[in-house]
């Protein structure tokens, strides 16, 4: 989700230089009721391929993932997690909504 990101120098002759980096804090992970997501279809930016999205998520890129792993798995598909939303290839929004519905989570369906 955050990267850390150098600050300061950009480059250094120093050979004992070791850059400084900011320090990003994560927001600590909702409960399952708590989330406020979103299940859309989009295929924006993505060669005409449809994908489902779910947006929203509040929380750590370790409990991302461990949601886009388990939709993912579900489904059978292919995708990712990162920046805060899941990517998932082809239309399963049905099938989403079933699976954040039996693990509790607070969505919304849009997109039609």
């Amino acid at each position: 989700m955050a990267k850390n990101k150098p600050i300061g120098v950009v480059y250094s002759t120093d050979p004992d230089f070791r850059y400084r980096y900011e320090e990003v804090e994560e927001a600590a992970t909702l409960d399952p009721a708590g989330q406020d997501l979103r299940v859309m279809r989009d295929s924006k930016r993505r060669a005409g391929k449809t994908v489902t999205l779910v947006t929203g998520f509040v929380g750590t890129s370790a409990d991302l993932e461990k949601l886009g792993k388990t939709l993912k798995t579900r489904c059978g598909i292919g995708g990712t997690a990162k920046d805060g939303e899941i990517v998932l290839q082809g239309d399963v929004r049905d099938k989403v909504c079933e699976i954040l519905t039996k693990e509790g989570y607070r969505f919304k369906r849009a997109g039609g």
